[in-house]
């Protein structure tokens, strides 16, 4: 069997701040720095979602709503490949133009919502 690993390394200020993120991937050995994540994981055995969602100093507001904006987008694209779940996943895709539309990173779109 093969693993595969992927490892986040946090550096923190004095005041336990997110001071850099960098993360790597072994199997596409990807080696990089990011702003922000949000991880999301799934306990089987409480049936609960644990998250992490950490931040550096240098990720900016508009940024910060962008991925937002994406995260939900991917979201959707992932329900509805993991599901099957397309009415659903459409649905969230309307709420991601919304939500797009009133933080000013996309413009309207008058086929949304979507039929």
């Amino acid at each position: 069997m093969k693993t595969s690993e992927i490892k986040f390394t946090v550096t923190l200020d004095d005041k336990n701040m997110p001071q850099k993120i960098d993360w790597s991937a072994s199997d596409g050995g990807v080696t990089s720095s990011s702003r922000a994540i949000m991880l999301s994981v799934w306990d089987a055995e409480e049936k609960n979602t644990l998250r992490i969602d950490l931040w550096t100093k240098e990720m900016m507001v508009d940024e910060m709503k962008q991925f937002y904006h994406q995260t939900l987008l991917s979201m959707a694209d992932t329900l509805e490949r993991s599901t099957g779940e397309k009415e659903a996943a459409k649905a969230m895709k309307n709420f991601a133009q919304e939500f797009g539309e009133r933080l000013n990173l996309v413009k309207k779109n008058p086929l949304f919502p979507a039929d």
